[in-house]
Parts: structure tokens; sequence; C-alpha cells
């Protein structure tokens, strides 16, 4: 699969990924959805800079909720959606949803 066909698909599936969330009776904010390669040297082979990662940060009540672990269902849900679909807490980054990229 060419890169921009993964960037679009990984865009058709985000928004299901967030109204999962808010229907949970959660909230997002975006974090880092695309760094700039000038910035590369502080994430290296990240996903982000190929446009196929994004950090949301997870709201319950209005409350920022920071363990890794509160993402734990959007993440197994986020994995459901394409065998692409790789959540962060499988490696201690619990507000990171990404495309597996091979190769």
């Amino acid at each position: 699969m060419k890169l921009s066909e993964m960037q679009r698909l990984f865009a058709n599936l985000l928004p299901r990924l967030i109204d999962f969330i808010y229907e949970s009776g959660y909230e997002v904010t975006l974090g880092d959805a695309w760094s700039k390669p000038e910035y590369k040297a502080h994430k290296v082979n990240s996903n982000h800079y190929d446009r196929l990662a994004i950090d949301l940060n997870l709201f319950k009540d209005g409350v920022y909720l920071t363990d890794s672990m509160a993402h734990k269902p959007f993440g197994e849900f986020w994995e459901s959606l394409n065998s692409l679909c790789r959540w962060g807490g499988r490696f201690q980054d619990g507000n990171h949803y990404e495309f597996f990229k091979k190769g």
C-alpha cells in the first residue's frame, strides 16, 4: 500500500475512534498529529512524520487523564478497526494511536 493510501485510510478511521471515545462518555483534544522534519531528532522513526500517527489527550468529566491505561478500551477498539492500527499502550505511550508501517 502506498503511503498516501495509508494516510487516507488512517484519516478515515480516526473519526470512528473519536466517536467511540465520545460515545463512551469521554472527551479528547488533539495532540501531536504531524511533526515537522526539523523536529525529527526528538522522535526517531516516528510515524507522526508520515502523518500516520496522532496523540489524543483524554478527558473524563473535564479531568485530563494522564494514566496510559485510561486509553486501554480505546486502544483495543482502535486495533480492531484494521490490521494496520496499533495502539501506543503496547509500548508505554498510551495516548498514541498509529498505523504500523511495515518495511
